[in-house]
């Protein structure tokens, strides 16, 4: 289906392909690079397949945002399907330049472009791009879509709970003072993103793997109201099982009007490691 408004993101968002499918999203892949190599993320290189090598490989990948090139070309491709004007939301400015990238395209094509930063990555800015996406399918103009995006914002908890803190370290998201403590009491380190400020915000350490898991579950719905209309995602690094066991915990408890499972993307897979969990939802009124 062609839309007058196209709708982009990027490949931070971790939006299951079949929702990308379902609302026609493009997506705009980041660049993973490692051992001379580069990857458009989740094309070249499977979210399995990179969790995989991830353990198996001492070199550690970094990550690079889509030149304006990359954009101007995904702009035109819309305007080429029959686009008059493009939405597009990224990952927070505060995290990567792909926002300040997109703008720079915005002003090298004729084609209005409307570039909105989500203040997050993952499925919190997965959840805003289906927010606009919906608005959309009801007949919503850009202004409407960009208010749905906003609104699931307003209500938006992200938490995610990592097995270690060596790719924090690694990527030197933390001092080798914490990474040592860490390391030596085994503390599984939580962190969330600040929807305000748009940036990482430091959390509870758990003793233990179990204890981690749980306190992402009484952290979240401590934040949540769980009498309201929940949208829910349950994220992994590749541990699946465990992001089954929430769902079920979760469905146990709520009934929530929708809630997915995803596995995290490569590229923010490289600063949070192998086997991090998340709960990332809003409330609607």
């Amino acid at each position: 289906m062609t839309h007058k408004i196209a709708l982009l993101t990027d490949s931070t968002c971790d939006i299951p392909q079949d929702f990308l499918d379902k609302y026609d999203i493009q997506v705009v892949p980041l660049t993973i690079i490692w051992g001379g190599e580069q990857f458009k993320d989740g094309v070249d290189l499977t979210a399995d397949d990179f969790y995989k090598r991830l353990e198996e490989d001492s070199t550690l990948p970094t990550t690079s945002q889509p030149t304006p090139q990359q954009m101007v070309l995904a702009y035109e491709d819309a305007k080429n399907n029959g686009a008059e004007e493009i939405l597009i939301i990224t990952i927070s400015s505060a995290m990567s330049g792909t926002h300040e990238s997109a703008k720079a395209a915005a002003a090298m094509v004729d084609i209005p472009v409307k570039v909105l930063d989500s203040k997050a990555n993952s499925m919190s800015l997965g959840w805003q791009v289906l927010a606009a996406a919906r608005s959309r399918e009801n007949g919503g103009d850009l202004q409407s879509m960009i208010d749905a995006a906003d609104k699931a914002r307003s209500t938006m908890v992200y938490i995610i709970t990592l097995d270690t803190l060596e790719y924090l370290h690694k990527g030197g998201r933390i001092g080798g003072a914490s990474h040592f403590i860490g390391n030596l009491l085994n503390l599984k380190p939580q962190i969330s993103v600040d929807h305000i400020s748009g940036e990482v915000a430091g959390g509870r350490r758990s003793r233990t793997r179990k204890k981690a898991l749980n306190d992402l579950f009484v952290d979240f719905f401590e934040q949540v109201d769980p009498e309201k209309t929940l949208r829910i995602a349950v994220l992994h690094n590749a541990a699946l099982q465990e992001a089954q066991a929430l769902v079920e915990k979760i469905e146990a408890e709520i009934d929530p009007k929708e809630i997915i499972v995803s596995i995290v993307s490569p590229v923010l897979g490289v600063h949070t490691g192998p086997r991090a969990v998340a709960i990332c939802g809003y409330s609607e009124p």
